[in-house]
């Protein structure tokens, strides 16, 4: 093989994707120093999108303290790149301000827990300059359909006698009015993408509370009360803004931020992958590739519906380039096994546990194992030679 691009998302729990990359580089140059590898760590809009931009485009990470989803000071940081085009761009990840990651699980409460933090990296990009604004919502601890992140903006939320509201999501039942005549005057110049894996739309049995408060902490009645919430901010942005902003795909993101983002802001929501690998000029770095390697933490038939490795995926086809995939471990269904790739490889024996498996230590030195493995079987090989022994290896169970 003359090129391999390695394009692989976190192993969430226990590596980032820049180490994710960096590991399956260093198994294959283990044995064959010869080959040109390019790694290009990438996420669909969940935590990470920031950093793996600025490592790609050479750009600088910006720390600032702000509030975290339960109002305590947490450090947080956005991304400042420029993009194939040369336009200066801020890379925001809302979950680095206002993700579960940042919550013990008993503190976990979308009722309370509030977007305000990720206004306040908002804010700081645009003190800063930037006018055009990726955000990135997966992650999130949150569901007040970016009424937070919007009062840190200067937009007031107000209930039936015309009070302010905090901005968390106990209080979308009792939002009854929008007043943006204070919002950040910068606010106005901005373009914003939003990057988002999912399609769900604001309320109803798929909408947010519905389907992504339980893990975030809610009850069976918090959901019901969080639902109702959702619908009445509906009405409310539609009457402030003349637009139903409830059913359009990811309508329901990262708890109705979708909504609030595409209401508030005029908002555009992007797959996550496809802006990153737009962002990248990825079609560019697959020139005279002979393989590419994507992967995640645990691949399931829901990776083909979005996520990072399957926008790889896509791409590499678009090319006529053979991918496989090398993940912690695999939900190897049949839907998934037809679903385009090459080959999959979970690198975690049967013998280890979660626990252990997950350990960074284990992870990185199962990583280069496989690859090492992989470009074993694969050294010299191109064209039809190296099809042939993708599909040899992707059927051997032993491998």
């Amino acid at each position: 093989m003359r090129k391999i691009v390695i394009a692989s998302d976190s192993f969430k729990g226990s590596l980032p994707a820049a180490e994710v990359s960096d590991a399956l580089a260093h198994g294959i140059k283990s044995v064959d120093r010869d080959c040109e590898i390019c790694t290009i760590p990438v996420s669909d809009g969940g935590e990470g999108l920031a950093e793996c931009l600025v490592r790609a485009l050479d750009g600088k990470m910006i720390h600032c303290m702000v509030n975290g989803p339960l109002g305590r000071p947490v450090e947080a940081g956005w991304g400042l790149v420029a993009d194939k085009n040369g336009r200066r761009t801020a890379v925001v990840d809302m979950a680095s301000a206002a993700g579960l990651s940042l919550l013990a699980a008993e503190e976990r409460n979308p009722l309370k827990t509030s977007t305000y933090g990720a206004g306040q990296l908002l804010l700081d990009a645009l003190e800063r300059g930037c006018r055009d604004i990726i955000l990135g919502i997966g992650g999130s601890a949150t569901n007040d359909c970016a009424m937070g992140m919007l009062r840190a903006l200067g937009v007031r939320f107000l209930d039936a006698g015309g009070k302010e509201l905090k901005g968390t999501g106990e209080d979308l039942v009792e939002l009854r009015s929008i007043d943006a005549s204070s919002l950040n005057p910068a606010v106005r110049e901005v373009s914003v993408r939003v990057a988002c894996d999912v399609s769900n739309p604001l309320y109803g049995p798929q909408g947010a509370a519905c389907v992504y408060a339980p893990q975030k902490g809610a009850s069976p009645e918090d959901v019901r009360a969080l639902d109702e919430g959702l619908r009445n901010f509906a009405k409310v942005a539609e009457d402030f803004c003349g637009e139903d902003v409830s059913s359009f795909p990811g309508a329901g993101a990262a708890g109705g931020m979708g909504a609030g983002l595409k209401a508030l802001l005029g908002a555009e929501m992007f797959p996550g992958i496809e802006l990153m690998l737009s962002m990248l000029g990825f079609d560019v770095l697959l020139q005279d590739c002979d393989l590419v390697i994507t992967g995640e933490g645990r691949m399931d038939v829901q990776t083909l519906m979005g996520k990072a490795p399957a926008g790889v995926l896509k791409a590499a086809s678009a090319k006529g380039i053979p991918a496989i995939a090398i993940v912690g471990a695999a939900d190897l269904s049949e839907d998934l096994l037809s679903g385009g790739f090459a080959g999959i490889f979970p690198v975690s024996g049967k013998e280890l546990s979660i626990e252990e498996a997950m350990r960074p230590e284990v992870t990185r030195r199962n990583l280069n194992r496989t690859a090492a493995r992989i470009a074993e079987r694969l050294q010299g090989k191109s064209g039809e030679e190296l099809s042939d022994a993708l599909r040899m290896l992707a059927g051997n169970d032993q491998f």
